[in-house]
């Protein structure tokens, strides 16, 4: 017979029942991934992004056209005329597989040159936030004086100067779209340093570069890899304004940027075809990297992780 001490002993807890099931433990990053999950544009935008890469890098096996010579006797077909869906442009290059063509240098030279730009721009912010005092001053003052010269106009000249390629795309965009992730970085540092884990490891002998490679960094990643996605976007918007100004890549190779420009060219004569598909692709590849960049911010808040 239980007596009503025992029922009422502080800290007891009741029983429960045999089948009761323990709360799932969820680590961060699937806890991240629950997040992400639950937003629908965030999946929205990495569906555009598969579908768009795969008809440009899968499209060409299953469609075959020539992109290297011309044929003047196809000139400006209308779409489904011969045999080519989205019909041909003023030389006679299909413009179906023109658009696959011209995807396949967007999306590489945007991924490479935002991923360039991300990783310089995070050891730049993690060193000068860490180190502080005239360090960090210096190097911020580089940083600030760069962002004081419009991006753009910077692109401009420089692609004026070189000879255009892929190559060199990736290299001038990330040589001064590092920019913008320096300041984040910086900012995640500064707090980053006087933590007590961080404080610890120097107080046992741990050098500076240890501390920015194990402990600002990886504690930062929150903020790279969302930064990296608009990072991205914005390379494949930098690819496209130096195409249309005619600063791209030289034929026959391709890209949307520099579609849209002969697009633009054709378009009082009544080619619609040649202006709206890349148009509609530049649209649809940005909102994808957005969509994407929003959701894993979603996913990296800890405030955000409800369970």
């Amino acid at each position: 017979m239980t007596t009503l001490s025992e029922a009422v002993r502080p800290g007891a807890v009741p029983d429960q029942p045999a089948d009761a099931e323990a709360p799932p433990v969820r680590g961060l990053w699937r806890q991240g991934l629950v997040v992400f999950c639950e937003n629908r544009l965030a999946l929205v935008g990495l569906g555009l992004f598969v579908l768009l890469a795969g008809i440009c890098f899968l499209g060409p096996l299953f469609y075959h056209t020539d992109q290297v010579h011309t044929d003047l006797t196809a000139v400006h077909l209308t779409p489904g005329e011969q045999g080519h869906p989205l019909g041909t442009d003023g030389v006679g290059y299909d413009q179906l597989g023109r658009l696959m063509l011209g995807g396949q240098t967007s999306i590489i030279v945007g991924l490479a040159a935002g991923i360039l730009a991300t990783a310089v721009g995070t050891i730049w912010g993690a060193v000068a936030g860490f180190a502080g005092g005239w360090v960090d001053s210096a190097m911020m003052r580089v940083v600030d004086a760069m962002m004081s010269i419009p991006s753009l106009f910077l692109f401009m000249l420089l692609a004026a100067i070189v000879t255009p390629s892929v190559p060199m795309l990736i290299v001038i965009i990330g040589a001064f779209a590092w920019l913008g992730p320096a300041r984040l970085v910086r900012g995640d540092a500064l707090t980053l340093r006087s933590r007590e884990y961080v404080q610890a490891m120097r107080g046992m002998g741990g050098t500076g570069g240890r501390a920015v490679r194990r402990h600002i960094v990886p504690n930062a990643i929150g903020t790279v890899i969302v930064n990296a996605t608009f990072q991205v976007a914005d390379a494949i918007l930098y690819v496209a304004y130096l195409s249309f100004l005619g600063l791209g890549v030289p034929p026959p190779a391709a890209n949307w940027g520099g579609m849209l420009s002969d697009g633009l060219a054709d378009t009082y004569s009544g080619h619609w075809w040649l202006l709206y598909p890349p148009g509609i692709a530049i649209i649809l590849i940005v909102l994808a990297f957005n969509f994407i960049g929003d959701g894993l911010r979603d996913a990296f808040e800890v405030r955000l992780r409800r369970r």
